[in-house]
C-alpha cells in the first residue's frame, strides 16, 4: 500500500510543477462569477470590440443571457447586430475565414475556451499591456505577446500607450547601462499619452469585466455550480443531523 502511494505521489509531482510553470504576467484578476453587473458589461464589451474578428462557437446568445440576467428582447435589440443571428444561434462572427488568412496571416482564434488556456491572469494582462509600436503593421505591439497581430482595438477606450524610459541607480530587468552617467536606462514602463473615453481606473476596470466575461464562457457551468454549492452544502448538513439522530434512535436499544 505505501509503495502505491508512494508511486502517485511521484506520477502527479511533474504535473505539479507543469501547472506552476507558466509565464509571468505582469497583473493578475480574481474572476468573480456573483458579480451580474461585471458580466453583462463584459459582454457588451466582447460583442462590441472583440466579435468583429473572434467568434465564441461554443456559447449562445440565450444561454448567457439566461445566465447573465438579461432579458430576451435587450439582447437582441443591444447585442445581436446581424440579421443572420438569432438568438438561440452562437456568438458567430461574419468575417470568412479564408479572408482573415489573408488579411491577418492567420483566422483569428475562437475565444470561447481562452481563458482555460491562458488563463485570467494572461488575458486581463494581454488587453492592459499594448503600446504603440509605429514598427508593426497594426502600429501596435504587445509587453505580454511581442509581435502580437492583433491591433489595439480597445484603444480608443483606453487612449494611446507608449514604453516611457526612466533612469535608476540599480540593474532591473530588460535595463541597459549608460556609459556616459553610468546609471541604468529601463524603457519598460507604459504610460498613456494620449487619454481615450476612460480614466485608467475606468479601463482597468472595463478590461475586468471583459476578461471575467471570458472567464465565464471558459466554464458556464461553474457559475451554477457556486450558485447551487450552498444549498448542496446546507442539505448535507441537515441530511447529516437527522443521520446521526437516526443512528443514536437505531444503536439505542443495544446499548
Amino acid at each position: 500500500m505505501k509503495k502505491q502511494l508512494f508511486a502517485l505521489l511521484f506520477a502527479l509531482v511533474p504535473c505539479t510543477a507543469m501547472a506552476a510553470g507558466g509565464a509571468s504576467v505582469p497583473y493578475s484578476m480574481e474572476p468573480d462569477l456573483q458579480d451580474q453587473a461585471s458580466l453583462q458589461n463584459g459582454m457588451k464589451l466582447y460583442v462590441n470590440y472583440c466579435m468583429g474578428c473572434h467568434s465564441l462557437e461554443y456559447q449562445r446568445f440565450a444561454r448567457a443571457a439566461h445566465d447573465l440576467g438579461m432579458p430576451q428582447d435587450l439582447v437582441e435589440e443591444n447585442l445581436i447586430f446581424s440579421s443572420d443571428l438569432a438568438y438561440n444561434d452562437q456568438l458567430h462572427i461574419a468575417m470568412d475565414s479564408g479572408d482573415a488568412e489573408g488579411w491577418f496571416g492567420a483566422p483569428p482564434p475562437d475565444l470561447t475556451l481562452e481563458a482555460r488556456l491562458r488563463g485570467t491572469d494572461w488575458i486581463y494582462s494581454y488587453l492592459l499591456s499594448f503600446y504603440k509600436d509605429p514598427s508593426r503593421p497594426t502600429g501596435v505591439n504587445n509587453a505580454v505577446f511581442d509581435l502580437v497581430a492583433m491591433p489595439n482595438v480597445l484603444e480608443p477606450l483606453q487612449g494611446v500607450q507608449e514604453k516611457v524610459c526612466a533612469e535608476t541607480d540599480r540593474p532591473v530587468e530588460g535595463a541597459e547601462l549608460d556609459p556616459l552617467t553610468g546609471k541604468y536606462q529601463s524603457c519598460e514602463t507604459l504610460q498613456v499619452t494620449q487619454p481615450g473615453e476612460m480614466e485608467p481606473d475606468e479601463f482597468e476596470e472595463a478590461v475586468y469585466d471583459l476578461t471575467n466575461f471570458l472567464a465565464y464562457v471558459g466554464e458556464p457551468s461553474k457559475l451554477q455550480a457556486q450558485t447551487l454549492a450552498p444549498k448542496v452544502l446546507i442539505f448535507i448538513f441537515i441530511f447529516g443531523v437527522i443521520a446521526y439522530l437516526l443512528k443514536r434512535e437505531y444503536w439505542r436499544d443495544i446499548h
